[in-house]
């Protein structure tokens, strides 16, 4: 009997070795690791420093910035779509240094989302006489959302030479698939989502999961327009725009050229400010754009420098004229399509 019981622990032994070896990670399979000591959600107020502190402006994180006061959960959600990803960033570029090498045939890591994205998108107007959106104002925005997104807006072709290399096309498209109207009187919707609900006189989102909603509305307070970043929830999950400021609009004067979309898209596929809402040192987690510490308004004559780099002040992420930001950057590209990726916050949209 002690025979037979060394027998079958020696057996349990080798299987509990062999077991052990399936479970090790091999070095092609191993996490990626990143850094994300840098990592922050909250925002100071807009700074005084670019002078235009009354001037029109994004609202995005101001609403963040409530958002995180009132869902404590909030910010660890952005935390973890934010480490996904960095390692999707950062496996992209361990998979391109590899390749080809001897032994560097293991199964890539998973990178940003590879292949051509097109949006479904849901236009709610909350209808003011006074500010009123018509099929043209729509059919504008569309056409410039895409002109945008596709690398086809005819000021790229003055890009300074610094930046020549890092303009992105995107590649996605955007498509209306259906538009709601609903008569209100408002003059001042705020920047609480009240016109998310139709409880509170606004428009319910439709399956945000796979339509990118917008409101448009009048907004108040000199701000433009403002998003939901990737991790925020479901019924909130999209883009308000002013309703001056959607499409070509004669009545939103500068910014009356459809960017103001594309700049709170930007947000909604989870862009930060250019400048990174902060100092010198406080990043957009984006590579290859300069660092700044300010926002740059009006039309700037390039260059423009501040902590001792040219500013990227044509970028769609800056607060400049619409007529006067024209480019994406191939960084800026890989963090919006690395949410449509395996595991992103917006994988549904492609799966």
């Amino acid at each position: 009997m002690k025979r037979i019981f060394l027998s079958v622990a020696c057996l349990a032994l080798v299987l509990g070795s062999c077991q052990n070896n399936a479970n090790e990670i091999k070095p092609d399979q191993e996490e990626i690791a990143v850094d994300m000591s840098d990592f922050y959600v909250y925002t100071a107020e807009e700074t005084t420093k670019s002078g235009h502190i009354h001037g029109p402006q994004c609202g995005s994180m101001k609403v963040l910035n409530r958002q995180l006061k009132e869902n404590p959960s909030l910010e660890n959600r952005m935390f973890n779509v934010e480490k996904h990803t960095r390692k999707l960033i950062a496996a992209k570029s361990t998979n391109a240094t590899s390749k080809g090498k001897p032994g560097g045939g293991g199964t890539p890591a998973p990178t940003p989302y590879q292949g051509s994205i097109t949006i479904p998108v849901i236009i709610n107007i909350l209808e003011d006489a006074n500010h009123p959106v018509t099929q043209a104002h729509i059919n504008s925005q569309i056409a410039i959302l895409n002109e945008d997104y596709n690398d086809m807006n005819p000021g790229t072709g003055g890009v300074p030479n610094e930046f020549n290399n890092a303009v992105a096309d995107v590649d996605i498209t955007f498509v209306v698939a259906a538009i709601n109207r609903k008569a209100s009187t408002k003059t001042s919707w705020g920047t609480n989502d009240a016109m998310k609900h139709s409880n509170l006189g606004g428009i319910d989102a439709t399956d945000p999961a796979n339509n990118l909603n917008f409101w448009i509305c009048e907004i108040g307070g000199g701000i433009l327009g403002y998003a939901q970043f990737p991790g925020g929830e479901l019924d909130t999950d999209g883009v308000v725009i002013g309703s001056d400021y959607f499409g070509e609009n004669p009545a939103g004067g500068q910014y009356g050229h459809g960017r103001t979309a594309t700049h709170e898209v930007g947000h909604w596929l989870n862009l930060r400010h250019i400048w990174g809402d902060g100092g010198c040192r406080q990043d957009d987690f984006v590579a290859d754009t300069p660092s700044s510490d300010r926002a740059n308004y009006g039309c700037p004559s390039y260059p423009t420098v501040h902590c001792k780099t040219n500013d990227m002040t044509m970028n769609y992420m800056d607060y400049v004229d619409d007529n006067c930001m024209y480019m994406f950057t191939n960084g800026q590209n890989d963090r919006m399509r690395a949410i449509f990726s395996t595991g992103g916050a917006r994988e549904s949209f492609v799966n």
